[in-house]
């Protein structure tokens, strides 16, 4: 009885404090969202009303509708949103329609049409958005009365609704480059943890923080790959928007910049497995640990300085000041110069260097002059 009425409110406190904190992360997203969520309204109801007004359409959902999918919160490119919307919207009435001319209506009848609509949009596009559209027109052209105007109305609106949402991403863009750039900055950020945890591995000789390390590293793969989606939004934004296109350079090379920071996320998820490894069996003299626990601290430093230098957008100065510190380092990474014999403990060595290079090049340095700052081996 005394544990479970010391439980109830070590439990309530527990669900309230979830609960504060799931509203203030709720309250954070609503105060971003302001903009987006203003220029969604704007956008699906002008749709709704040019369509309704301009083209004679009655009830013209579709058009509304399909502004709020392009413009969405979704990071891939608007201009791929907008086509799979209104493609899929028209091959979707138009086998409909097909089929229904030759099956009849009814309930087998608009099952059928769904699961062909189905398949036949994943054999064209693998996009979701494109995959969700055909389908729902196919079923829609089954199941429900032929508008005015034809059931090709309906593609008309979607098109339309396409429409109003690229003129507002181009008329009214966000900044390429503000995302792309928190970005970068987040996962070197990831980066630097990664690399101080194999640091304390090393001085603490515990291969479980190495392990902690390497399932820090694989769990940014997802974000990563999130992150060069949103890129390819930028690039298209830079590329078409007027107001940005001067941009496009310093886009194009952030997205390069971002293939080199997952290359090294990458080497970092290999250098944390084999770092574990050479722990466990013992492979390193103590020595040889303190030494290359030292240099991939001071790696993790430089990491951040380049992930402060990549936050500004003038930041020539901070740039140079990271790759200089990166090469500091590259200069040292000889097995004998951290007193590392054993071929496990060089294997680290080797893997580290080919990290280095990875970030090296994400501070602007040239691959060939990368490698050359590296020891002859």
């Amino acid at each position: 009885m005394p544990d479970s009425a010391t439980g109830l409110p070590s439990r309530q406190a527990a669900t309230a404090r979830f609960l504060k904190r799931r509203a203030r992360l709720g309250l954070r997203r609503s105060m971003n969202s302001i903009l987006p969520a203003f220029m969604m309204a704007i956008c699906a109801v002008g749709a709704y009303y040019f369509s309704q007004l301009v083209l004679g359409h009655q009830g013209p959902l579709f058009a509304a509708t399909s502004a709020i999918i392009a413009l969405g919160f979704s990071r891939d490119p608007r201009l791929r949103r907008v086509l799979e919307v209104g493609l899929g919207c028209t091959i979707g009435i138009a086998v409909g329609d097909l089929l229904l001319h030759w099956l009849g209506s009814g309930i087998w009848q608009a099952a059928l049409v769904l699961f062909l609509s189905i398949l036949l949009a994943r054999f064209l596009d693998s996009g979701a958005i494109f995959t969700t559209q055909l389908g729902l027109q196919s079923l829609l052209v089954v199941l429900l009365p032929i508008p005015a105007g034809g059931p090709f109305t309906r593609s008309i609106d979607a098109v339309v609704g396409g429409c109003f949402a690229l003129a507002v991403t181009f008329l009214v863009p966000r900044d390429p480059r503000r995302e792309p750039r928190d970005d970068l900055k987040e996962v070197l950020g990831e980066l630097s943890l990664v690399l101080r945890e194999c640091a304390s591995a090393l001085s603490y000789n515990d291969a479980t923080t190495a392990w902690h390390a390497l399932v820090r590293a694989r769990s940014q793969q997802a974000r990563i790959d999130s992150m060069r989606q949103g890129l390819r939004g930028s690039m298209e934004i830079a590329r078409l928007a007027p107001m940005y296109r001067r941009h496009l350079q310093e886009v194009d090379g952030m997205a390069r910049l971002m293939e080199r920071v997952d290359y090294a996320m990458r080497s970092s998820r290999v250098l944390a497995r084999r770092l574990a490894s050479a722990i466990n069996n013992a492979a390193l003299s103590d020595a040889g640990s303190m030494h290359l626990a030292e240099v991939i601290g001071e790696t993790a430093a430089a990491v951040d300085e380049l992930g402060a230098a990549l936050s500004h957008a003038s930041s020539d100065a901070a740039m140079s000041h990271a790759r200089d510190s990166l090469a500091d380092v590259a200069i040292r990474l000889h097995p004998s110069k951290l007193e590392i014999t054993r071929m496990e403990g060089e294997t680290l060595v080797l893997l580290f260097r080919t990290l280095m290079v990875d970030l090296l090049e994400a501070a602007k340095m040239e691959p060939s002059e990368a490698r050359d700052l590296l020891p002859k081996l």
